[in-house]
């Protein structure tokens, strides 16, 4: 039997809502989850990626990390990890930097056997690079075995990436995947496998309203997955319903009912009533111990009504989900998620973004060309090979200049886009 606790997404190093108390919570639960497999003398904490919330995590970060895996190198306990889109960085990972100090374990494509289960790691892909994949493992000898890896997975709510292909395709009999990345956890069958994503550790985003906390895996005759909850900042959700002539001290009484102490105060306004300030309920709980305070009125107002308002409180989470509705092309997402969410060094960004749009104005031209050359054999057919070679352009030929453009035009729109 092999008993393992699967983690991921910890995203040390956030400073959500710019507030540095939210820093070291990260931190600290990330902390919990080791103390606990401590505590529970687990065979080993499997780690989905996204330890790290940046690519370049502050040295007291780095350093806050290395002292949490030193516990857990102290009491014998294998950290096994992969790496995830916000940690990413294009050569050498700070994965590595801990395995090299016998702390971690970066799984691959060769099994690492803990107990009598095989582990192994697919660290996260950007979607414009999955079709090269092959899933080629190298075979184990154990009684099970699991992947590791991160992305957002199908049969999942917004999953760009097939599991079932995966479970499919891969040399190995995988017995679970064990992922990151999805905040939610969950898990469900695919393929007589156990998918599963742990979720976060802390909330990453006020969306994420359920208790945070970790995965017990353990592989025997079958796969268990059981949940344990993790000791977090307390994050009190307040939903207000206006009725007609109700406004601000309806809103500041619904807020006044809650212990606010040390916590973080999300308030959404729904309903009716009066036009509400932001920033005096805000102040209101603030007065009253909050750690943040964030307000959001749902209500439909005028201009003139309408406070401006501007809040940092979770970009990432907003802009994910404008990305989403906005229905772009699936190269428009490639673009995206280079310059967001890859592998891709940040000074490295623009070169591989540019790489982009050329491929792409390559195979519009390459489209273009050909159709032009179908529609001049079509007209040689069509006049017995009369036409004289230097007549003017046929409405194809202009139109394939009009998108295509020259050399110069391409490279002039590329640097125009960047």
């Amino acid at each position: 039997m092999t008993r393992v606790i699967h983690t991921g997404d910890t995203h040390v190093g956030y400073q959500q809502y710019n507030v540095p108390d939210r820093r070291d919570d990260f931190l600290d639960a990330f902390r919990q989850v080791v103390r606990d497999a401590i505590a529970d003398d687990a065979d080993a904490v499997v780690h989905a990626g996204d330890l790290f919330h940046d690519r370049r995590p502050a040295l007291a970060d780095i350093m806050g990390t290395l002292s949490v895996l030193e516990e857990l190198s102290e009491a014998s306990i294998p950290f096994l990890a992969v790496v995830g889109n916000h940690e990413a960085k294009r050569d050498a990972q700070w994965l590595d930097l801990y395995e090299s100090l016998g702390l971690a374990t970066r799984l691959d494509d060769e099994p690492t056997v803990i107990g009598d289960t095989a582990f192994y790691g697919l660290d996260f892909v950007p979607r414009s690079q999955r079709d090269d994949l092959d899933y080629d493992f190298a075979a184990h000898d154990a009684d099970s075995a699991a992947l590791v890896t991160h992305g957002l997975f199908q049969p999942f709510d917004y999953g760009d990436w097939d599991a079932e292909e995966i479970l499919t395709e891969s040399s190995v009999a995988f017995d679970a995947m064990l992922l990151g990345d999805n905040h939610d956890p969950g898990k469900q069958r695919v393929d007589d496998a156990w998918v599963t994503y742990c979720g976060s550790t802390e909330r990453a985003s006020a969306s994420e309203r359920e208790d945070r906390g970790y995965n017990i895996v353990t592989f025997d005759d079958e796969v268990r997955i059981t949940r344990r909850g993790l000791d977090t900042r307390e994050f009190v959700f307040i939903d207000v319903e206006l009725g007609p002539e109700e406004g601000v001290e309806r809103v500041r009484s619904r807020v006044g009912q809650h212990d606010l102490d040390d916590a973080v105060v999300i308030v959404s306004i729904s309903g009716d009533g009066d036009p509400v300030t932001p920033a005096s309920v805000e102040s209101f709980a603030l007065d009253r111990g909050a750690l943040v305070a964030r307000v959001t009125d749902h209500r439909e107002i005028t201009a003139e009504e309408r406070e401006t308002d501007i809040s940092f409180a979770d970009p990432d989470d907003a802009v994910t989900e404008r990305v989403r509705d906005l229905g772009l092309s699936e190269a428009a997402h490639d673009i995206d998620e280079t310059i967001r969410a890859s592998k891709v060094a940040d000074a490295n960004v623009k070169d591989e973004v540019e790489r982009h749009v050329r491929e792409l104005l390559s195979e519009v031209s390459d489209a273009l060309t050909a159709d032009t050359e179908a529609t001049a054999s079509a007209d040689a057919d069509d006049t017995d090979g009369s036409t004289p070679a230097n007549e003017a352009d046929t409405d194809d030929d202009v139109a394939a200049n009009e998108a295509g453009g020259t050399d110069n035009e391409s490279q002039a729109s590329v640097e125009e886009f960047l």
